[in-house]
Parts: structure tokens; sequence; C-alpha cells
């Protein structure tokens, strides 16, 4: 543990000492298998990731397996660590992360790629896989960035494709067969390896052609299979799900119980990797959905329940269980919170109904400005359906609504951008044409852009993507056309969106760029204080890698992808004829 002294040096110190309410204690009896969940960003970020909450249960409820929770250290502390040659440790017991069985990470977010290089060298661990021995942990990664491994594949001993909840127990039943003085891990690689899900990147080979395209990928172990076929829950009432969480003893990011409703999306939005990825569509019974509610709200104290998928409206019984859930705690100020609407979908007997107890802001996800663009994306819902929720919304009682759109995008045109602007006006009268008795004050409309960054696995994964001159200019042709006052501008880094689109579509050279930026201080590459354009420039000249290569070219059809090894059951021939769909018909 750190102490006193080191504590009081650093910004929030309660990041280090763990204690929350509802942390897992368990004696060590050197029998666990210790696995050590690392989050490779800041505490508060962390704690607010209700996949760390489900896993966390899920593994500790075996009593064979202790699984204890670290994350990346802020730069104070990092450079204390480093000062004093302080090991990176966890929280639950304060061991050194080169005490542990596993270390796995969670690829929520590739700008995080960085972080997870300066974990292992924090704890001692030789950055790369082929340079540890049977002694050093075993580094496993998983989440939605492991759909494309490969620009870690240098570093990770295995990854896990899809649902941890449907085949981690297996992984844990073979390695608690094998381990032991003689433990030796590539036989244990080899055993896993058969399992749908496990993908071990230095079972396979990568050749190259002479322009830099993938010739061939392919096994070089027998054990290893062609293609690694991603896991899925099948049945979401019966898979587990945490009836009590950690809880923070400070703030961070979401302080609340995270229900999640469904898994999936009915939904086809091209440009969309979750909505590919999470497939096929299931959902709980409001019935179970109560139930792990009420066990929630009683063990953590928490007052406000969030509603989680990728777009809550599609939950067919919403009205159903947002009425059982206001009938049971809304008396105790309980607050229920639907943080992914589609506009189209709003509903007023609902919206009236989350604010029962206090009113939460409103986001609604256009993603398009003009009809045109929404329908290149397809996004399925009209300029009519817009203003018809923003009006259910205002007459609800909301006057800030935040519309997310994103630029960039494939097939688009400056009239795609403007049509953003003249949106936000046009939902600011609609406002303005209630009844003044219903206008308790001026509106505020938050229009935020993103960058579009080409995802693996979606129709759009060939497409080229736009450097960060182009991205700027098309945030300035937006903001030269939002004339209403009462509609603000956000828009995100064009610079850290080109690097983002490096990562994802990355193959196994990548690596080499990543562990370059690393070595020349990359850190915390999500934060716009400490992301660091030079630094990557130098690293792409280090390392002779390219934009141009690997974010600025159309890839054809027939080349073969990094990632085309990962099965997520969405075939290659219909993300072409979506892709063909895509294509504007004038």
């Amino acid at each position: 543990m750190y102490n006193d002294e080191i504590l009081l040096r650093v910004d929030k110190p309660a990041r280090y000492v763990g204690n929350e309410i509802n942390m897992m204690r368990k004696e060590l009896n050197g029998s666990q298998a210790r696995f050590a969940f690392a989050f490779p960003d800041v505490y508060e970020v962390g704690m607010s990731h209700n996949g760390l909450q489900i896993l966390y249960g899920l593994f500790n409820r075996r009593d064979d397996v202790y699984c204890e929770r670290v994350f990346a250290p802020w730069t104070d502390m990092e450079a204390i660590m480093r000062d004093k040659k302080l090991p990176l440790c966890t929280l639950e017991t304060y061991t050194p992360l080169s005490n542990f069985n596993f270390i796995g990470f969670t690829l929520q977010y590739e700008m995080t790629y960085t972080n997870i290089l300066n974990m292992l060298d924090l704890a001692g661990i030789p950055l790369h896989s082929a340079n540890r021995s049977d002694s050093h942990p075993i580094i496993c990664a998983g989440g939605p960035c492991a759909v494309n491994p490969e620009p870690l594949a240098e570093f990770i001993d295995f990854f896990f494709i899809g649902e941890a909840e449907e085949q981690f127990d297996n992984v844990f039943d073979i390695y608690n067969q094998m381990k032991g003085e003689n433990f030796n891990k590539q036989a244990f690689l080899e055993r896993i390896a058969t399992l749908d899900g496990i993908y071990v990147p230095s079972f396979y080979d990568v050749i190259y052609n002479e322009n830099g395209t993938i010739a061939d990928f392919k096994p070089n172990n027998p054990v290893a299979p062609a293609k690694i076929k991603k896991v899925i829950v099948k049945n979401m009432d019966n898979v587990y799900y945490p009836e009590k969480t950690l809880v923070p003893l400070i703030d961070v990011v979401h302080n609340r119980v995270a229900l999640e409703i469904f898994r999936g999306c009915i939904r086809g939005c091209r440009f969309c990797q979750a909505g590919f990825i999470y497939r096929p569509h299931r959902i709980k019974t409001v019935e179970t959905l109560y139930n792990q509610a009420k066990c929630l709200i009683q063990a953590t104290g928490h007052d406000d329940i969030s509603l989680l998928s990728l777009a809550t409206n599609d939950y067919p019984h919403l009205e159903e269980l947002v009425d059982k859930l206001n009938n049971s705690f809304a008396d105790d100020n309980v607050n229920i919170s639907l943080p992914s609407l589609r506009i189209d979908a709003a509903n007023q007997r609902i919206l009236e109904k989350v604010q029962k107890v206090r009113k939460s802001s409103l986001t609604f996800a256009p993603e398009g400005g003009s009809q045109r663009m929404r329908d290149i994306i397809n996004k399925n819902i009209s300029e009519q359906d817009i203003f018809d929720g923003a009006r259910l919304a205002f007459q609800g009682g909301w006057d800030r609504l935040k519309l997310y759109f994103i630029i960039g995008l494939p097939h688009e045109i400056d009239e795609d951008l403007t049509a953003i602007g003249k949106l936000a006006s046009d939902i600011v009268e609609i406002y303005y044409s209630l009844p003044k008795e219903n206008r308790r004050r001026p509106p505020g409309i938050t229009v935020s852009t993103s960058c579009f960054i080409p995802k693996p696995h979606t129709p759009f994964q060939w497409h080229p993507q736009h450097n960060a001159q182009d991205f700027m200019d098309k945030q300035r042709l937006v903001k030269s056309n939002m004339k209403s006052k009462r509609a603000s501008y956000k828009y995100h880094d064009a610079d850290t969106s080109v690097i983002e689109g490096t990562l994802s579509r990355g193959d196994r050279r990548i690596g080499s760029l990543i562990e370059q930026a690393w070595r020349l201080g990359a850190r915390f590459d999500s934060w716009s204080e400490h992301f660091n354009w030079q630094i990557w420039q130098q690293a792409f000249e280090n390392t002779g890698l390219t934009l141009d290569f690997y974010n600025y070219r159309n890839r054809s059809y027939d080349e073969i992808l990094p990632w085309d090894f990962v099965d997520v059951y969405v075939s290659k021939d219909y993300l072409i004829k979506e892709s063909e769909n895509a294509r504007p018909k004038n």
C-alpha cells in the first residue's frame, strides 16, 4: 500500500486505497487463481464501467478465483512510483501485479493502448509476450476493441472475443487443472485455444505483400482454428448479474445503479460498430430487471437507476418497466434515467414518467444533419421524426436537449454539414412555438459532432478516413452555420480521431507504433490535456508507418483485412452489400 506521505502528494488519493463499499475480501490461501482486472484509465472512469462490475462479481463468485482491481495511475502518482521504484498494485490486497496469475485488460477505447504498456512497465513485466516466461502473469484482454486484436498482438498472451460470462469459467477450470510448480504457459494456451472466443496471437503468422497489405494470415500451431468465433450469452434472464456492486468513496463519472436491459441492436446504422458486434438482440424480462434493481438499490444506496442499452427506447416493455420502477422507488427519490434515446421513438408518456423524481438531460442522436446523410448511414429517421421528438420533449417540460452528429462520413457533401445548424435552429423555433405559459426559460440546444472513424466489422470498414485538417474545415463549416443564439456547438478533437482511426483498423505492425509513442511519453491519450500529436508524429517517423496507408486510402473488397479471421456472425458479403447500398442514388 502507498503510505500517507505519498498519498498526500497526489490528486485524489482515494484512487489508490480501495476499501469501497461491497469490495470483495477473500482470505488468501494460495489455492486461488489470482486475476487482476486492469482498467487502462483513471479510477473514476473505470469504476463507472458496468462491465467491470459484472466481471468482478462473476469471477469472485468462484471460491478458487480471487479477482482484484487495478487502474492506470494518474501522472502525479506515476512520477512518484518511478522515482521511488514502487510497483503497481491492486486495490484489494495491495499485491504487486507481477505476483498475479492473470492480468486482464479491458479494451473499451483504442486511445488507452499506451496506458496498457505503461501499466505493464510499472508492474515490472516485459511488454512483449515473447519475452515473458512461465513465471510471469498471463496477460489477456477482451472488450469491444478486441474484435480487431492485431494492434496489441505482440503484447497480449490471449484475447477473449465476445461475452466473458459465456466462456471464462472454462478458462479458469483449465488453468486450475494445470497450475502448479511445473505450470507450462504454452501448454495452457494450447488447451484454451480450442475454446470458442479465444485467440492466441503467437499461434498465427502474418505474411505481407510488397505494397503493405496482408498476403496471408494462417495458424502456425495445429490447435489454432482458422477463424475465431465470438461467444455470446443466449439467455439474458439466466446470465449472471451482480446483486451488489462496488460503491466508490469519491465522485466518479457515473454514481448510479446500472440496469442492463438488453444487448444487441435491432437497427442497422452502417457506421456503428456496436450495432454489428453485439448482435443478436437479446432482452431481459421486466421481472428480472425489477428484481435486479431492487437488490442493487438496497446494496448500494444509489438514488439513480440508469437503463443501459444501445437504444433504450427499443426495449419492447419500456413503459411497463418504468412504471414498475417508479411505483417501487419514486417515494425514495430514486430517479430513472434513459441515457440512450432514439429521437423517433420518444414517447410522451415515458418522458413524463422518467421525470417523476427529477429531470435529467435528454440526448438525441440524429447522427446526420440532412435526410440525404441519414439515408446513407441507414439511420431510418426523418426530419419530421426529429421535430416530433423534440416537440414531445419540450411539451414534457425539458428545455435542454443535446444533439449528436458525425462529420466526415462516407459520401458527405457540404450541404450535409450546413444542415446541422439549420436543424438546430428549427428545433429552437419549435420550442418558441409552444404557448408562453409552457416556456419557463429560454431553451438550450447543445450540438456535438464527433469525427467519423471507420471501424472493423461495419459496412464502412473499407472507406478512407479524413485527415485532421479536413475535419477541422468541416467543424468550421458547421460552426459558421449555427445561426441560433440558443444553440451551442461542441466538437471532438480531430488529431485524436485520426490516431484512433489508425489504432482501430491497424495490423500487427501498429504495435511498434504504440510502443514508440509510449516510449516517447504518450499517456492518457484519451484526455485532451495529455494527448500530444507531436509524439505520435514522431512515432510514425521512427517506425516508418504512415497515415496514408492506415487511414487515408480506400481498401478493396478483396483485400485481406487484419480482423477478417474474427467471426462476429455478420458476413463479409452482407457488409459489402450494405456498403454498396450506402452509395447515394443520385
